[in-house]
């Protein structure tokens, strides 16, 4: 028994031990709490080691408590450094955005090329001008392929490319592949944060456990968290700096921590309760729109078949003030977005047995378009007698989207894979897109330039694919010369043209 009293008494001094506790009227303030009780008053050795432990437990959890304070502090002091992986159209503007607001920002690429061109203050993507990358070289923005400098960093955003696998299954490569390079740098106090978009899981089922690899605890040594991106490229009035940001943390205080870093930068952080609600909320924006789109993709096959015009229908429906909003038909989806979100969900929900019909059924809609296009122009040069096989066409448009220089799933690379497969002799312009990039579902693509339409070039073809209506295309100007154009976008509407000279798809 005097062992064991000797053994108490060693253990820990429960009169000076600091246990939190929150005051019923002032929820949140910290107390000491000091007991003074007699050993004989405490029970057993192993009721003392216990509250011994939590004492200690709870010394650690205001020590962390402090250093996420601390670390909110030198956000608002601008002290807190912020390194971006992928300077692509997610990561690149974010950076810029952090780099406005006066935080030292590095950005990490793999892409040698882009390292340079940056540090160059030169830009490769046509709607961020290069006199911003010039202004923010004076506001400390630096870029690197070195992932060793990881450890400087407080805060690490991921945002790398989700694309899918050939069989339509997540390729989480990129993410896991940065997450390897933050653990192998990982230290204490930093919070790394995916802002690529993934099924719901991700952040805890694999980057949590790459992270704690390597030996540091979330929560205690490190913080985690989800917030999804964003961004609509080329939609000035929609960029990273005027959308709410939704932040959810894999604890409370990696929540805190994610929404005190984006404060900093967004008009409002809409906080969630975890990071699967956050990874679910961005899938349902996507799939949400990817449903939608295919409505209306079906609905345009329905009514091309009943000779009713698609886009005569969507005007006229849109201008009832409530329960309908306007989506519209194209050749296919493209984008980092909305043809791979959704069967990340499909993917997911499939190891919790269960089938979503609604998103198989959209994707098989919006992926048979380019073939319905095809079709069209098959008919329309067949009522020339022209096949298809030495026909000359152009593709008009090989971004995904109007008046941005992204390619990334533009239908556009179906379609002239088709066309090429068919014997035709393709050509392409694109304002914003000089060179075709290599593109990983069509390596066999040979390199191509953009034409210029030239009054002679434009007489030689034997019909123009619309895909991407950019605003740079003079559609008077285009319609004087062509002889036929396939117009997937409803670009000429209320342009004077000749019989038969544009079909509509």
């Amino acid at each position: 028994m005097k062992n064991d009293t000797k053994e108490l008494e060693s253990l820990v001094e429960i009169k000076n031990s600091s246990l939190r506790t929150k005051d019923k009227k002032d929820a949140g303030t910290i107390h000491e709490v000091k007991t003074h009780l007699p050993l004989g008053q405490l029970g057993s050795s192993h009721a003392l080691k216990k509250l011994a432990q939590t004492a200690d437990s709870q010394d650690q959890n205001d020590r962390i408590v402090q250093e996420v304070k601390k670390a909110i502090e030198r956000i608002g002091q601008r002290t807190f450094q912020i390194g971006v992986i992928g300077l692509g159209y997610v990561g690149l503007p974010l950076a810029i955005a952090f780099a406005r607001k006066d935080f030292r920002v590095k950005g990490f690429d793999i892409d040698a090329e882009k390292i340079e061109l940056l540090n160059q203050g030169k830009s490769y993507i046509r709607q961020i001008k290069e006199e911003i990358i010039q202004e923010l070289k004076v506001k400390q923005f630096t870029c690197t392929s070195d992932f060793n400098q990881l450890c400087d960093m407080d805060a690490i955003l991921i945002c790398v490319p989700t694309p899918l696998t050939e069989a339509r299954e997540p390729d989480l490569s990129f993410v896991i592949e940065s997450t390897k390079q933050i653990s192998k740098q990982l230290r204490k106090n930093q919070i790394i944060i995916l802002e690529s978009t993934t099924y719901p899981t991700t952040t805890r089922s694999v980057l949590l456990p790459i992270l704690e690899a390597s030996g540091l605890e979330v929560g205690k040594d490190f913080f985690l968290a989800f917030s999804p991106e964003r961004e609509d490229p080329g939609n000035p009035t929609h960029s990273v700096v005027h959308i709410p940001k939704v932040v959810g943390g894999i604890d409370e205080l990696s929540g805190d921590l994610a929404e005190a870093i984006y404060r900093s930068i967004v008009p409002a952080v809409v906080r969630v309760s975890s990071t699967e609600v956050a990874e679910a909320t961005k899938i349902l924006e996507n799939t949400y729109r990817a449903i939608n789109i295919a409505l209306v993709n079906e609905m345009k096959l329905l009514y091309d078949r009943m000779g009713i015009d698609i886009w005569e229908v969507i005007e006229a429906a849109k201008t009832k003030p409530f329960g309908f909003q306007a989506f519209y038909p194209g050749p296919g989806l493209g984008g980092h977005c909305i043809p791979l979100d959704p069967f990340y969900l499909s993917w997911v929900a499939k190891k919790y047995g269960m089938n979503t019909r609604f998103i198989e059924l959209a994707g098989e809609i919006n992926t048979a378009m380019p073939a319905f296009v095809i079709q069209k122009l098959g008919d329309a040069l067949n009522d020339r007698a022209l096949p298809i096989r030495g026909a000359k066409i152009t593709i008009l448009g090989m971004a995904y989207k109007k008046d941005v220089d992204d390619p990334r799933e533009s239908p556009g690379f179906e379609l002239l894979d088709r066309l090429l497969q068919k014997g035709a002799i393709v050509s392409y312009n694109d304002p914003h897109i000089p060179v075709l990039p290599k593109m990983r579902h069509y390596p066999h693509h040979q390199p191509m330039k953009s034409q210029e339409l030239t009054p002679e070039f434009l007489q030689s073809q034997d019909a123009f694919l619309l895909t991407t209506d950019h605003s740079a295309y003079d559609w008077e100007y285009i319609l004087r010369y062509a002889k036929l154009i396939i117009d997937t976008r409803n670009a000429t509407k209320n342009r004077q043209v000749s019989r038969g000279q544009v079909v509509a798809a």
